[in-house]
């Protein structure tokens, strides 16, 4: 593959220019003619709705359902709840016109939805037996991201799912919050192969409106974390201003509680920057759109009848055992051009048969995570492709949390927490007073923020920066 095709890019030393050869050259998506706002191609899509339909899954087997919600809000909406709505006022795009003629009222294209969900939430809710209401979204939302934007990773414009529930008591909405974080959870680390740290956000970093803000948290490899999904427990700071209130069984009118949870789109930028090298994407199996491509390899006119008819009997076997492949007979192209453009794409798995594999009655396999090469008999191709599957995963889930885990330094020394971050970056764990005063002067000094308050983790000593007793075990990092 020529050097205008391939990665020309180092991602140990230019990560941000690897990354955008990566997401373009790998088609997963391309820049749009406005400013902050990409398009997403075919196959950066069906990496999403893998992600989509595992989750959604998920969700529906615990009795949530999907729903749509207008993309435009009106301004007196989002002004019932004032803190929610001046969080997000820098970021709102405004729609003032229809057509040459002003609008009475300025309409706000979605930055996220609670206040028009939760209008319609304050008409339908009225009886203790209409809760649990649980309802998933899946919508894009934009948010003025003008500079510095990234690919998958800070646009304008991006896809995501957010979920807003209903529920009687504080009891009932700590159990989604954490359920919903558990299903995160699953999702990251399970499918993504992406580890995370979670737990809680400060009360400086929390959700705008939220009582209190969950997170997962991961380290890419330049160090810095990126917070990969939140779910919150809103208290009833959005039913007291929207009149969300049921009849309790107790014959007593009472607010309704309701929590929000979601993931986007930057679930795939931190698995292209976590797996990805220097000759591409590497998706893990259990996501990849493609698990494994099949490639013929003839050397001369004779053998490809004999090689074809091979091809399509794998292909059709691979595909019946559920395992999805596709076949690359595109008879334009080398098997190199082949083997470079697959590898660049990140899927799993190659299997290539050539004369001598008809000839031996096997195929020929290729890792595309350490790039071993092995064969297995032709009757026993899926049991090798799932066996090998199964290896990829493991291996890139084994690989990121030596990553991890390599990038948390442990200290209450804030001269060994500043030369850290200066240094190496990653996770610092320390231990915190709990006061915004000295979590505000550590952004300001190193950058880094509280990236989460881990559950139930004992503290003692003091603080990393005050000396005072400390209230917390923090960890720290700067961020995306």
């Amino acid at each position: 593959m020529s050097k205008e095709i391939g990665i020309t890019a180092k991602k140990t030393e230019d990560l941000p220019e690897w990354y955008t050869q990566i997401v373009t050259k790998a088609e997963l998506a391309d820049y749009a003619p406005m400013k902050g706002f990409m398009v997403l191609r075919p196959y950066g899509f069906a990496l999403w709705e893998q992600i989509k339909t595992y989750f959604d899954r998920r969700l529906k087997e615990s009795g949530h359902s999907n729903a749509y919600f207008p993309l435009l809000i009106p301004e007196s909406l989002l002004k019932k709840e004032a803190e929610h709505f001046s969080g997000f006022t820098p970021e709102v795009f405004w729609v003032t016109h229809a057509g040459e003629n002003k609008l009475s009222e300025r309409l706000a294209v979605r930055p996220t939805s609670e206040t028009i969900i939760y209008d319609a939430y304050s008409k339908w809710v009225r009886s203790w037996r209409d809760l649990p209401l649980l309802i998933n979204v899946w919508n894009s939302v934009l948010r003025a991201e003008i500079t510095a934007t990234k690919p998958f990773l800070r646009t304008s414009e991006f896809l995501w799912q957010e979920g807003h529930t209903v529920h009687a008591t504080q009891e009932d909405t700590d159990k989604e919050v954490l359920l919903i974080l558990e299903y995160y959870r699953q999702l990251i680390e399970d499918q993504l192969a992406i580890p995370v740290l979670t737990g809680y956000k400060s009360e400086r970093e929390k959700f705008v409106g939220a009582l209190y803000t969950t997170t997962l948290e991961a380290m890419m490899p330049d160090g810095r974390a990126i917070q990969m999904g939140t779910s919150h427990n809103l208290g009833q700071n959005f039913s007291k201003p929207f009149e969300i209130k049921y009849l309790g069984k107790d014959g007593q009118t009472h607010y309704a509680w309701t929590a929000s949870w979601g993931v986007s789109w930057r679930l795939i930028s931190a698995m292209i920057m976590l797996h990805g090298d220097d000759r591409g994407l590497i998706i893990p199996p259990r996501i990849a759109p493609i698990q494994t491509v099949v490639v013929p390899i003839y050397y001369k006119t004779g053998d490809q009848g004999q090689i074809k008819q091979k091809c399509d009997l794998v292909f059709n076997q691979l595909t019946n055992a559920g395992i999805t492949t596709y076949l690359d007979n595109r008879e334009q192209y080398t098997p190199g051009w082949k083997f470079n453009e697959w590898e660049l794409k990140g899927v799993p798995l190659r299997i290539e048969i050539g004369p001598k594999d008809v000839e031996k009655r096997q195929v020929t396999m290729v890792r595309r995570d350490n790039r071993m090469k092995t064969t297995a008999n032709e009757d026993e191709v899926i049991a090798a492709t799932r066996q090998c599957l199964e290896g990829i995963q493991s291996n890139l889930q084994i690989k990121a949390k030596a990553i991890l885990d390599a990038s948390i330094t442990r200290t209450d020394d804030y001269n060994v927490f500043k030369k850290t971050l200066t240094e190496r970056g990653g996770f610092i764990r320390s231990t915190w007073c709990g006061e915004v005063a000295c979590e505000d002067k550590i952004k300001l000094e190193t950058g880094a923020t509280i990236r989460t308050i881990p559950f139930n983790e004992p503290t003692s000593g003091t603080c990393v920066l005050c000396g005072k007793p400390a209230a917390k075990v923090a960890y720290f990092a700067k961020s995306y």
